[in-house]
């Protein structure tokens, strides 16, 4: 068993375009769920609409990657006013149920053969990658660079700089509205909705800014991980709006920079697993386990974490007990 590329496997993840997709995710469901109170459980919904609306734009109408990500965020905003305008009356359980269907309409519609020249079906979309790698301002060279495990190829650096910079940036600004007396009002929402009501604040409108907002963030999370990988419908299952939200729990669901922190933690310890698990199998230590078993108990142990989290520390590591409803 070889330890130290294990290690460096693992370590790899804190960069991947995966993670930071996943850091963007966590941050707009924050906005959602952590300070609106919003129980959205399809969040991979919105980042397929942000996916696949940055890919089918330049890749069947040949518009630049930049106008791309723009029409993904337009998909996005459209998506939540469809999502919202009849169901953020509903509250708890309900929007939950409600939201999980509407992810899953989502990604049936990408993956029926109806739209396959547009959609590419359960083939997905690849080769849109092709103008934003030509617009990378890195100087050329070959092979990978880097230090450690955190040596990569050109083109993989464009992606993690993209990607930081819109984590930074996204940062800045949910930091900045936060402590807004919009942000105020939305924190109002979610502890007592009826209380601001009788303030005279619209909550539907606020309700509606915040899954607007919080949507477009989490499509700017798809557009990033696409831009390291290709677009397909059997990623954006209802599994991946679970991994969004332990990773969102564990680094606390009202704070700032909680979702980052549990976005890396996350991808850092389901690296650690799927490489420490085979190779302990290979060894004799788990003999009752197969390789294919091994990477299955991966995920068990995720759903184990999860449930632990959620009993024992719903606030994650940087949150606050107080600021969550479902805990009082």
């Amino acid at each position: 068993m070889d330890i130290l590329q294990i290690l460096s496997n693992t370590a790899a993840q804190i960069l991947s375009p995966t993670t930071i997709g996943f850091a963007l995710a966590a941050i707009g469901l924050a906005i959602h769920f952590g300070f609106a109170g919003l129980l959205n459980m399809g969040v991979a919904g919105f980042m397929a609409v942000g996916a696949y609306g940055f890919a089918i734009s330049v890749l069947t109408f040949g518009l630049p990657w930049w106008v791309g990500v723009l029409i993904g965020i337009v998909g996005s905003v459209v998506f939540a006013l469809i999502l919202g305008i009849p169901t953020l009356r509903l509250r708890g359980d309900y929007l939950a149920v409600v939201t999980i269907a509407a992810a899953e309409v989502v990604r049936l519609f990408f993956l029926t053969t109806a739209f396959r020249p547009v959609t590419g079906s359960a083939d997905g979309l690849s080769g849109f990658h092709t103008e934003f790698r030509a617009s990378n301002p890195l100087p050329p060279f070959s092979g990978n660079v880097g230090f450690g495990p955190w040596s990569y190829t050109r083109d993989q650096w464009w992606v993690i700089m993209i990607g930081v910079a819109t984590v930074l940036v996204v940062l800045l600004f949910v930091w900045s509205i936060m402590r807004s007396p919009w942000g105020r009002v939305i924190k109002g929402i979610r502890e007592d909705e009826d209380a601001v009501r009788a303030l005279g604040k619209n909550v539907f409108s606020f309700k509606m800014q915040a899954l607007i907002v919080g949507g477009v963030i989490i499509a700017l999370g798809g557009i990033v991980t696409a831009l390291g990988t290709n677009v397909n419908p059997n990623v954006y299952v209802t599994s991946q709006s679970f991994y969004i939200w332990t990773a969102l729990l564990l680094g606390g669901a009202a704070t700032i920079f909680g979702p980052v922190l549990g976005a890396v933690l996350f991808w850092v310890v389901r690296a650690l697993l799927s490489n420490l698990l085979p190779a302990l199998v290979n060894i004799g230590v788990l003999p009752f386990l197969s390789g294919e078993q091994s990477q299955m108990l991966v995920f068990v142990l995720i759903g184990l974490a999860l449930m632990l989290l959620v009993i024992f520390r719903p606030q994650g590591i940087l949150g606050n007990r107080k600021e969550l409803t479902f805990v009082k």
